[in-house]
């Protein structure tokens, strides 16, 4: 048994207690109280899902086990010669809660290099597929064609404890998760590139791999490894979270939740908005000439826009209430390696124009800036400017929190989840509406 995997099970060994005490001997203490408003609005905000994965804090942003992004990115061991963690290090302690030692860190990175070989009929069905085919369709049909290398499936068709399921669970996750790199790589090359494909390097770590794969140079490497950092995890209840959760919790396998992670994923109201970002910021620069502009003359700008009745998009958050760290992550990088950058440059003044104005216009509760703000800026200087592909990489750094949280599902014995709906009639009642 590996070192991270003796760990899990000793962490879900002292932690089933506490889930069985709570659901046996506190079942009916209420928690939340629910509005129609919630009921009819998507459920937000309504406290019904349990991870200890990361947690979104109003102030300080995503906690990863606790710990800040900027604690993150400080205690966990780095990859040589780079600035930031191996991604290897972050799972690890997305599973235990524990910053890893370096030793450990190279564990988990060779338990990955030991799994990641995809094989060829993977590639053979992405060559299959039409050359115009959505990226993310591409990328959520591999991931499903290769169902049938499911650890868990073979366990569980031969008898097992549900206490154990965690168990082949957990090497469906790290035999997928090895091998997504590559599997999104060959996406990018087979696709954009004329099918030049670039063989994987059995010595680099997961950041570093994948940048090579992609054939970007320096720093790339540094930048996969923080955009799967960053966008790993985000609570439960997003919808490629949520989704992932809740086809696992069928005690559906690693394969069949995670596709069905990437297709919630996709939809434009969830990972595509980094691209449209981009997209209204090319917009801007093109109707400004390409002159970066003073913060007058941007102002005046975001002013014309919101007085349209438009908005202005990267702004603003359902729970944050200052500036997204992840954001504030990605512009420090873009501060030390690409300031000069006529992208960054723009993102730079609406970063010092629109919170302010957005605060005087009154209509957003969180004027500062998110995630997706800044993300789709650094992917396009380092000349990945296919805006489809984006979503891709999200799917990749996702699929870390997804799958460490899937893990600890099974390893606790969730429930299949299964809410109750009502009827316009019956909310209507409970309104107190009469016809």
């Amino acid at each position: 048994m590996s070192n991270l995997k003796e760990k899990l099970y000793h962490k879900i060994e002292e932690w089933r207690p506490r889930t069985v005490r709570l659901a046996k001997d506190y079942g009916d203490v209420v928690v939340d109280k629910v509005t129609i408003s919630q009921i009819i609005g998507g459920m937000r905000g309504i406290k019904s899902l349990t991870t200890d994965i990361s947690y979104l804090d109003p102030v300080e942003g995503i906690r990863f086990r606790g710990f800040t992004i900027p604690e993150v990115l400080e205690k966990l061991p780095k990859v040589p010669g780079g600035e930031m963690p191996y991604v290897e290090g972050f799972f690890y302690l997305l599973l235990t809660g524990e910053v890893p030692t370096t030793e450990e860190v190279n564990d988990v990175a060779e338990e990955f290099n030991k799994r990641k070989m995809v094989p060829e009929y993977v590639f053979d069905v992405l060559r299959a597929m039409p050359k115009d085919s959505h990226p993310m369709a591409m990328f959520s049909a591999a991931i499903v064609a290769m169902q049938k290398e499911s650890v868990f499936v073979q366990k569980y068709n031969e008898g097992m404890s549900k206490f154990d399921y965690w168990d082949p669970t957990y090497e469906d996750a790290l035999n997928l998760l090895a091998k997504l790199p590559q599997i999104a790589a060959f996406i990018y090359r087979h696709k954009y590139k004329d099918g030049d494909i670039i063989a994987p390097d059995p010595k680099l770590d997961m950041g570093g791999n994948f940048a090579h794969m992609m054939g970007i140079n320096k720093p790339y490497d540094d930048v996969a490894r923080l955009y799967f950092i960053l966008h790993s995890d985000h609570e439960s209840g997003n919808v490629s979270a949520h989704t992932g959760h809740l086809v696992a919790s069928a005690l559906s396998d690693m394969y069949y939740a995670i596709s069905a992670m990437l297709n919630g994923l996709a939809g434009p109201l969830h990972g595509l908005a980094n691209q449209e970002v981009l997209r209204w910021i090319q917009g801007v620069m093109d109707s400004m000439g390409g002159k970066v502009p003073s913060e007058e003359e941007m102002k005046k700008f975001v002013w014309d826009t919101l007085n349209s009745g438009q908005v202005v998009p990267g702004f603003g958050h359902a729970v944050l209430r200052k500036t997204d760290p992840r954001y504030a992550a990605q512009r420090d990088f873009c501060l030390k390696h690409l300031p000069n950058d006529p992208i960054f440059e723009y993102v730079n003044v609406l970063y010092n124009v629109v919170p302010p104005i957005l605060q005087q216009h009154g209509k957003a509760k969180n004027p500062w800036p998110n995630v997706d703000a800044q993300s789709g800026v650094i992917q396009w200087h380092y000349g990945l400017t296919e805006y489809d592909y984006y979503t891709v990489l999200f799917g990749v750094g996702r699929a870390l929190g997804v799958c460490a949280n899937i893990i600890w599902d099974r390893g606790l014995g969730y429930a299949l989840e299964r809410p109750k709906s009502l009827t316009t009639d019956m909310l209507e009642k409970v309104a107190g509406i009469q016809e």
